[in-house]
């Protein structure tokens, strides 16, 4: 092997499939329990005239979709790599994250917008029958988020599927207030009152959410990981001269990956070798960061003024 060609790396990270897949089977008890209660809460909303069940209603059906496609993430992100897709679909999950964002903004502006026009147009509700839907939809939101409370941790998927469920299970807290309010005073406001803080608890939600997806599709440097540190402990690394073209970003959740062209030493290579420099560097980046993906070219001094002058 040629000293400017030699990489080194660490594969665990890939080993077990993607984050997102462990909880495949509580995604979808989550997904039949979203769906049976979507169904309970509209048929409650147009009993009751309840806007507020309506619109968690309807926030249901975007986790139902959400939770769906997460589902279909994790199917396709699973898929082995093939040589046109040398990762595979893994970065199918974080396209999943970002549909559900959109869909989360689309819901809370569509319940900001009936909230506004209830209060310029009231409507009768009935809060006995608002009362009962609702406390049956935060039973349900609660068995939800403990089934994803775990997987939420560890993939940006779930995580998207577990702040849908939490942002529903708060909108029940919010229609069932709004009930008690209505059947102890008849003061119907308290409805589209309900709905704005159900559109209040769903969009910075959504924003925190896009914020990290965007990290990800822009290949910012994995969450934790501080670069100027990376450089650093590579830099201490015996034998070790200088560091360049170093790089770290997220394929999808729990995969970061890292790579670096490393100038090291020729006395040293001669005296330990590439593959003790190889495991001396990925033991540094192992013990200290939690990235297991490394990828390392191994350069003499000098070689990367040759690769300039190839390049132009």
């Amino acid at each position: 092997m040629g000293a400017g060609h030699d990489h080194g790396h660490a594969h665990g990270a890939y080993a077990g499939g993607t984050a997102s897949a462990a909880y495949r089977g509580r995604l979808r008890v989550a997904l039949a329990i979203t769906l049976g209660v979507m169904v309970v809460e509209i048929v409650g909303g147009l009993l009751a005239g309840s806007l507020a069940l309506v619109a968690d209603a309807a926030h249901m059906a975007t986790d139902a979709l959400g939770l769906g496609m997460a589902l279909l993430a994790i199917h396709f992100a699973n898929r082995p790599p093939s040589e046109h897709r040398t990762f595979g679909y893994a970065r199918a999950e974080i396209l999943a994250a970002l549909a559900n964002c959109l869909l989360l903004l689309g819901v809370g502006g569509y319940v900001l917008y009936e909230a506004i026009r209830r209060f310029v147009a009231p409507a009768e509700t009935e809060g006995g029958l608002t009362l009962v839907f609702g406390a049956i939809g935060l039973v349900a939101n609660l068995v939800s988020l403990a089934l994803l409370m775990r997987g939420q941790k560890e993939s940006l998927n779930v995580r998207g599927a577990f702040l849908e469920v939490a942002a529903d299970a708060f909108g029940s807290v919010a229609v069932i207030v709004s009930a008690l309010v209505v059947v102890a005073t008849g003061w119907t406001a308290a409805d589209p009152i309900a709905s704005l803080v159900i559109a209040a608890l769903i969009v910075p939600r959504a924003f925190g959410l896009l914020r990290e997806t965007l990290d990800v599709l822009l290949e910012a440097a994995p969450k934790g990981v501080d670069m100027a540190q990376v450089r650093a402990h590579i830099l201490g690394t015996q034998g070790v001269e200088d560091v360049h073209d170093l790089h770290a970003w997220t394929i999808t959740s729990g995969m970061p990956v890292l790579s670096a062209h490393v100038v090291v030493s020729s006395e040293v290579l001669s005296t330990i070798g590439y593959e003790k420099m190889l495991h001396a560097l990925q033991s540094c980046l192992g013990d200290h960061f939690d990235v297991e993906h490394c990828t390392f070219q191994l350069e003499p001094r000098g070689h990367a003024e040759h690769e300039a002058r190839l390049c132009h």
